[in-house]
């Protein structure tokens, strides 16, 4: 079954009209041949989905970041990678089946694979808990990834949930604690990582595997402390305003490039990355491999400040400085006093 946004509409109808024409039969005998429509229409179609696709909204890339036949981390692995072996539990609690993760080679390089998985359908979706991780997630994340540590290999997050699952058995098994412990242990990690996100990187829930010495982003994907839905609903005191939320957000990947919160943008094919997920996972693979071979080139010290004084360094301001009062300004600074 196809899954069609609103935006793509007039792309729809033109793919309708054209497979009706093509199913026309073709009356030699009467000298009727549909060859020329059909690539009129063709024509058409790719100038529409040029147009529709190069003036996107924030919001319409929210959709296309939450695209149910958009690759997921299970999808990257069985595309871009070999020898995957996954690993399971936390050695505390459970196996939460919404963080996947175990050894794989990326090319040449033994790596450390940690994402959130999201499912296809009504059951996998339950067994996956839609891409949103219980506490025993983030831990099972910290357990290979401290794994990682121990083995000097790398370690490469795929990010794409709508955030931390929020019930009330995640806040009795502290889901808060296990994202901080994530953030602070991380950040103390020698080896090289890289985080990208694929598809939705939603709050907290994001940055538990978020800490990275590069982050990534593919194109149509977002990175946003919280959803439109829940920015318009708390600002706007009205749902209804989520696309003036998303655009006051700052979540796309152009505006998180110019923030200096990503280090670099993957390109999707046009449509989005479910219209041709090999060549997503092609550009994803060039960018992955370029940036873990910088990062294997810095010693361990240097790879620790660098990612620590890259998420130091996050944050931008607006507002003016206060201007002084008369009195601070006629007042000697402290060296003077």
């Amino acid at each position: 079954m196809k899954h069609h946004l609103d935006f793509e509409k007039p792309i729809v109808e033109l793919q309708r009209k054209l497979e009706e024409l093509r199913r026309q039969p073709e009356t030699a005998t009467l000298g009727v041949n549909f060859e020329d429509e059909i690539g009129q229409i063709e024509r058409k179609i790719e100038e529409t989905r040029r147009q529709v696709f190069a003036n996107l909204t924030p919001w319409q890339r929210v959709q296309l970041a939450r695209h149910p036949k958009r690759p997921y981390t299970l999808d990257y692995l069985k595309l871009g990678f070999a020898d995957f072996h996954e690993l399971h539990g936390d050695r505390l609690f459970s196996d939460d089946r919404a963080v996947v993760g175990g050894f794989a080679r990326l090319d040449q390089h033994k790596v450390m694979i940690v994402g959130t998985q999201k499912g296809r359908e009504t059951k996998e979706n339950i067994l996956r808990n839609f891409g949103s991780a219980h506490p025993e997630g983030y831990r099972k994340a910290l357990r290979l990834m401290r794994l990682a540590d121990k083995f000097q290999l790398p370690i490469i997050t795929f990010i794409d949930t709508a955030g931390a699952y929020p019930g009330i058995g995640a806040e009795e098994r502290h889901i808060a604690e296990a994202i901080a412990v994530n953030l602070r242990e991380m950040m103390l990690l020698e080896v090289p990582i890289i985080a990208v996100v694929v598809g939705e990187g939603g709050s907290g829930g994001a940055l538990g595997i978020g800490v990275a010495n590069r982050v990534l982003i593919l194109e149509n994907a977002y990175y946003s402390v919280i959803s439109p839905e829940g920015c318009a609903a708390i600002l706007w005191k009205d749902r209804s305003a989520t696309m003036k939320a998303a655009a006051a957000l700052k979540i796309t990947a152009n505006d998180l490039l110019q923030l200096g919160l990503v280090d670099e943008i993957v390109p999707e094919p046009l449509g989005g990355a479910h219209n041709d997920a090999k060549t997503t996972v092609g550009s994803l693979k060039a960018v992955l491999l370029k940036h873990l071979t910088e990062i294997l080139e810095l010693p361990p010290a240097a790879r620790l400040k660098q990612r620590y004084d890259k998420f130091r360094a996050y944050g931008r301001f607006l507002e003016p400085k206060p201007a002084k009062s008369r009195r601070e300004a006629s007042s000697p600074a402290p060296e003077e006093a």
